[in-house]
């Protein structure tokens, strides 16, 4: 009997940790796991000028395509091979190219908004909220910003100011409660990894049928 993917969601605010713990989760299970970015997703600014795009919200459900993830989620889980888009952040631009997802008994998907969005928390088995200090986050962020994604000070600071936290507040911090667990740390938190890869384990590849 064909078995579903079980999907994996990974929350939580900017630089807590996300991407990380999906990755170890991924290494830990080599070949039977899929990751997914939520940060893919990013509407395409390319009809707006530079200096437009600088200035839209980034950090509220609206920025992303929910609605097109949700729908490659919903295909990996039934078997199918997705496309997903690639985005570029230096520029607030999609790619041309697409990065072909084959499914995987496991997939995980990781992104700050995915529980504040209702029709991706339903699509999703686990829900995994990583609970980061602030100040931790704020400092892994701003060296992601300048060394991953070509920004300069002022930019990042102008943008934690005026969407990033707010929207933390407003969006993220909230959906905490939807989570089925919270873990402190994300990737770093070495006895947690180990019980949602056994967990992992027992659930989708040492599990048996019944029946």
């Amino acid at each position: 009997m064909k078995r579903n993917s079980l999907l994996i969601g990974i929350a939580g605010g900017t630089g807590s940790g996300k991407t990380t713990l999906a990755q170890r989760i991924e290494a830990a299970l080599p070949n039977d796991v899929t990751v997914l970015e939520q940060d893919s997703y990013y509407r395409d600014r390319s009809h707006l000028a530079p200096a437009e795009r600088a200035m839209v919200n980034y950090d509220e459900p609206a920025a992303l395509e929910n609605d097109l993830l949700a729908a490659h989620l919903e295909a990996l889980r039934d078997g199918q091979v997705v496309d997903a888009p690639e985005y570029d952040f230096s520029t607030h631009t999609r790619r041309r190219a697409t990065r072909r997802i084959a499914p995987s008994p496991i997939v995980v998907v990781e992104g700050i908004l995915l529980f504040a969005v209702r029709e991706l928390r339903e699509v999703l088995d686990l829900r995994i909220f990583v609970d980061t200090d602030d100040d931790i986050r704020l400092m892994r962020r701003i060296r992601r910003d300048i060394l991953d994604r070509g920004r300069d000070i002022a930019d990042i600071e102008r943008q934690y100011h005026d969407s990033v936290r707010p929207m933390h507040l407003l969006h993220v911090a909230p959906s905490k409660r939807f989570a089925h667990l919270i873990v402190p740390e994300g990737g770093e938190n070495a006895e947690a990894l180990d019980v949602i890869v056994g967990r992992l384990r027992y659930l989708v590849l040492d599990a048996t049928p019944r029946g």
